[in-house]
C-alpha cells in the first residue's frame, strides 16, 4: 500500500473551506491505511493520523471556530456542538495512543474513533462550512486558509 506522506500544511487549497474538506479526505484515507496495515506500518500510519487530527482540530479551534462564532447566525451553538464532538474523539484518541496499536481492542476503538470523527466532519460539512462560505468573501476565506496553514505548521 502506498503511504501518503502529505501533511495538512502542504495542501495547495487557498480557500479555507476547500482546505478543510481536503483534510477531511486525507483523514479518511489515513483511517483506511491504519485499518489495512499491521505491525510497524499500522503504528506509523496511526501516528500520522493522530498528528493530523490534532493539528486539524487545533487550527479549527484557533481560526475557524472564532470566525464561525462571529459570522453565522447561532454560531456559538454550532461551535459548541462541534467542540463536544471533538472532545469525544480526543478522548478516544488519547486512550488509543496510551494503549498502542498492539492493544487487543485497538481495531474496535479505531472503529469508534472513525465513527466519531466521521460524524464530526459530516456535521462541519453540513452545519458550519456552508454557512461560513455563504457569509464570507473569497478574500476572507483565503486569509483564513493562510492562518489555518500557519497554525498547523507550528
Amino acid at each position: 500500500m502506498a503511504t501518503r506522506q502529505m501533511t495538512p500544511e502542504m495542501t495547495d487549497e487557498v480557500d479555507v473551506i476547500d482546505l478543510l474538506l481536503a483534510q477531511h479526505a486525507l483523514i479518511r484515507d489515513l483511517f483506511d491505511e491504519v485499518e489495512l496495515s499491521s505491525g510497524r506500518q499500522r503504528a506509523e500510519a496511526f501516528e500520522r493520523l493522530a498528528r493530523l487530527l490534532a493539528v486539524h482540530e487545533r487550527a479549527e479551534e484557533q481560526v475557524v471556530h472564532p470566525k464561525t462564532r462571529a459570522t453565522i447566525d447561532g454560531g456559538d451553538g454550532v461551535v459548541a456542538d462541534r467542540l463536544a464532538e471533538e472532545d469525544e474523539a480526543r478522548r478516544l484518541l488519547g486512550e488509543m495512543e496510551e494503549n498502542g496499536t498492539d492493544a487487543a481492542d485497538f481495531m474496535d476503538r479505531l472503529a469508534l474513533l472513525r465513527g466519531a470523527v466521521t460524524a464530526h466532519a459530516r456535521s462541519e460539512e453540513r452545519y458550519e462550512f456552508p454557512q461560513l462560505r455563504a457569509r464570507t468573501t473569497e478574500a476572507e476565506r483565503r486569509k483564513l486558509a493562510v492562518k489555518v496553514k500557519a497554525a498547523e505548521d507550528r
